[in-house]
């Protein structure tokens, strides 16, 4: 009989055995179907490390040439983990045998569990039975058993995968998705995983049959191969399906190329080129198409073409770029560059497909409280009319904001210093037809704007707050104007019945001396708290200059609204353009209450008055900005906001204009909502009287809604809608359906858009199927 030696321990004991180096091989040779390791001992386990051995019994056999551990084992080396009832090292075979529930954890934290596992110490062949892994992002492999050869080649033997969590009550129970592969072949030197005879499934139940097909590796980022396919639908496109191709040229820069069959209009070609740097990236982008059947496309549209020349050939070039230059500067652009203004539009290119495309390039600092921004600006409206708002778009050329806050107050308050510019030019004027209304000249114009404030807070006895308020404004401006813009030009003051002088320079100035007087009040009882706030504002300054005539080009000050939000501006004209002028004085009250069990409640109400001076809401532009604002009176129309929240997710709030004489309503918007867990609504009604010289010559008023409902744990189904009161059409439509876990999500939607001039119908259809670690397959533009 052998000399054996027996060593019947309870506590830790830090062996060198030679077990060890064969017991680390193991670990690796788990670990490397998924995270692709085929690298020596040395480079998984760090230099000198030591092995930390814990059993019942620890048994050394000189004759067999055999180290058997028995009983609770537990091997701690070089990170890993192994546990099992038993394991067997055989320095003359060089094999080392694993039994009895065994589990391993790696430095990374994957844990494997298997009955059994044969291997030699070279990491070159193994062999495993009932292998079962579960690594850190939550992904699950298992194999009736696993064999390895020539430290290259590892073979699974009816493998399954899946990134679904199995089913705490029923661990039986088929995962939402798997595939199953009679064997699942990695190799470790191209880094590709091939499933031979997969079988994908959903539920359980097998939905495709592939004969083999590969993928690379978990542990492969980037990899050349085909991407997962789609399908598409647009009514005017036809039934469509795409497949991308990847090529990983290195690990700065890649090609992607998509092809995608449409059954009415054909092959559509796409490539994107992508490159990352240390310090940002940029993409470069390409598409093109031969139309099949542009007659499919509704008549005298961009996408058709003329009568006499159909859209046949149509394409574009983008990019995109951001780069961080330091902690404080970053430069970028975004370029389109198209054959027609409606492609990118039509055919759903991504990244490229915004109703309206802004290209830039821009410049932009920020520190603290200090910003800086240069950019130059081009505005595509992908619009399908022939003649429509994207020809009348100018180039910003460019523009600049420079905004500058000292650290220190200036007399005990803060000054904020602005700079802004910009040059625009337009080559063919906007007019409105249906109103003597210029939005825009055929030529150059420009402005320089330089702007100082000053404010101060001063708290008095009982909560009152004064604030003195200093500004001084200088704008020069200049223009180029066509000949057909200055006839325009003169034609509204004509109809106006004002002087119309489009000078080619002209500098005006603005001084302000203002102060703004709230006492916020405190009401409380019991059950709620109330904060009440009067405040007074008023405003001293000289005429706005040039506004008793048609002189100032208006291209940024265009959008006017007066509501409750802008009631205590003190310029409350939107861009630098136009500047308000005259001693005007607001005045309102701010309201802000909460209950008990989480109710709350806000409002504001008040009206303007123009004290003295020219009223500049009443002054005419090009665009007659002031008009019907509820401004242009010396008393100005009421605007009020009132809301609530509740504790179990409804909310609602009504904001309005009404006549300062007859509290008509000029202007109204009611929100209402509900959210709960597993349902929510929201609607919203609008409605704004017209104003003709403002070139809306009718109302409007629209509402839209939308719903979502919970169904189940992981279902949800959701709809919208907009509806044009005045008239009485639907304009867009949609509904869908989505379900969500932790390793699928699904998404299908149907949505119909209604052109308001046309009133023809566009149908889209969408879907997107997401395998967690696989990819997504989606549809729809």
């Amino acid at each position: 009989m052998g000399s054996v030696s027996a060593l019947r321990q309870r506590p830790r004991r830090l062996s060198r055995l030679l077990g060890a180096t064969a017991l680390a091989c193991v670990l690796a040779y788990v670990a490397a179907p998924l995270h692709a390791q085929n690298l020596a001992l040395e480079q998984n386990v760090p230099e000198n490390s030591q092995l930390l051995l814990e059993a019942d019994t620890l048994v050394y056999d000189q004759d067999l040439s055999t180290v058997t551990a028995v009983g609770g084992v537990r091997l701690e080396y070089g990170g890993n983990r192994v546990v099992a009832e038993k394991v067997i090292y055989n320095s003359e075979t060089g094999r080392l045998l694993a039994t009895g529930k065994v589990e391993i954890v790696d430095p990374e934290g994957t844990k494997f569990y298997a009955s059994e596992i044969d291997i030699t110490d070279d990491f070159g062949d193994g062999f495993v039975n009932a292998l079962q892994v579960v690594t850190t992002d939550k992904t699950y492999f298992g194999a009736e058993s696993a064999e390895r050869r020539s430290g290259v080649l590892t073979t699974f033997n009816n493998g399954v995968y899946t990134a679904c969590a199995p089913c705490e009550d029923k661990p039986d129970k088929a995962p939402i998705w798997r595939i199953k592969s009679q064997k699942i072949i990695w190799n470790g030197k191209t880094k590709m995983i091939r499933f031979e005879k997969p079988r994908f499934e959903m539920w359980g139940m097998p939905i495709a049959l592939l004969p083999a097909f590969e993928i690379p590796d978990p542990s492969v980022k980037r990899k050349s191969g085909f991407l997962l396919p789609g399908l598409a639908y647009k009514s005017d496109l036809g039934y469509g399906a795409y497949i991308p191709y990847y090529f990983a040229l290195s690990p700065t820069y890649d090609l992607t190329v998509t092809g995608t069959g449409y059954s009415e209009q054909g092959f559509l070609g796409e490539a994107e080129w992508q490159q990352r740097f240390n310090n940002g990236q940029y993409n470069l982008k390409m598409a093109g198409i031969y139309q099949a059947d542009p007659e499919a496309f509704d008549p005298n549209t961009v996408d058709r073409g003329k009568p006499d020349d159909l859209n046949r050939f149509r394409g574009m070039i983008g990019s995109k770029g951001d780069f961080v230059l330091n902690p404080r500067w970053s430069f970028g652009w975004n370029a389109l560059a198209q054959t027609d203004k409606d492609f990118a539009y039509t055919y759903g290119i991504a990244g490229f497909d915004n109703y309206v495309f802004r290209s830039e390039t821009y410049l932009t600092g920020l520190n603290d409280r200090n910003f800086f921004d240069l950019r130059a600006m081009k505005f595509d409206v992908q619009e399908d009319v022939f003649n429509g708002r994207d020809e009348k778009q100018p180039l910003a050329l460019p523009t600049f904001d420079y905004a500058y806050t000292p650290d220190e107050p200036i007399a005990g308050g803060e000054i904020n210093i602005d700079v802004n510019a910009r040059t625009l030019y337009r080559d063919t004027q906007d007019v409105a037809l249906t109103a003597p209304v210029v939005r825009g000249v055929d030529g150059w114009s420009g402005r320089m704007t330089a702007e100082a404030e000053w404010r101060r807070s001063i708290v008095g006895p009982g909560g009152l707050v004064v604030s003195p308020l200093l500004q001084m404004q200088g704008d020069a401006m200049y223009s180029d104007v066509a000949n057909i813009s200055v006839a325009s030009i003169d034609i509204m003051g004509r109809e106006l019945g004002v002087a119309a002088d489009v000078r080619s320079a002209l500098y005006r100035y603005m001084a302000t001396a203002g102060l703004d007087v709230r006492w916020p009040v405190l009401f409380s009882t019991t059950s709620s708290t109330h904060v009440l706030e009067p405040v007074a504002q008023v405003f001293a300054r000289p005429d706005e200059p040039y506004s008793d005539e048609l002189g100032i080009i208006n291209e940024d000050a265009q959008s006017f609204v007066f509501d409750a939000t802008t009631l205590f501006e003190r310029d409350k004209f939107s861009g630098y353009d136009r500047i308000e002028g005259g001693t005007r004085a607001n005045l309102g009250v701010r309201y802000s209450g909460s209950f008990a069990h989480g109710w709350t409640t806000n409002g504001i109400f008040g009206q303007s008055y123009q004290l003295a001076g020219r009223n500049s809401f009443a002054s005419p532009d090009l665009v007659n900005a002031g008009a019907f604002s509820g401004l242009e009176t010396e008393t100005s129309d009421y605007v009020g906001l009132i809301g609530f929240g509740t504790p179990f997710g409804l909310s609602a709030s009504l904001s309005a204009r009404l006549d300062e004489e007859t509290f008509d309503i000029r202007r109204t918007e009611v929100r209402a909502g509900y959210v709960a867990d597993r349902f929510s609504i929201n609607a919203k009604y609008a409605f704004i009287e017209a104003q003709p010289l403002y070139g809306f010559a009718v109302d409007r008023a629209e509402v839209s809604g939308g719903a979502s409902a919970k169904i189940g744990e992981n279902w949800r189904v959701f709809a919208s809608a907009t509806f044009d009161v005045e008239n009485e059409r639907m304009l867009n439509r949609g509904v869908g359906v989505s379900y969500a876990d932790e390793c699928f999500t699904y998404l299908m939607t149907v949505s119909q858009s209604i052109n308001r001039v046309s009133e023809e119908t566009s149908t889209s259809i969408g879907f997107n199927l997401s395998f967690r670690t696989l990819g997504d397959i989606g549809a729809g533009i």
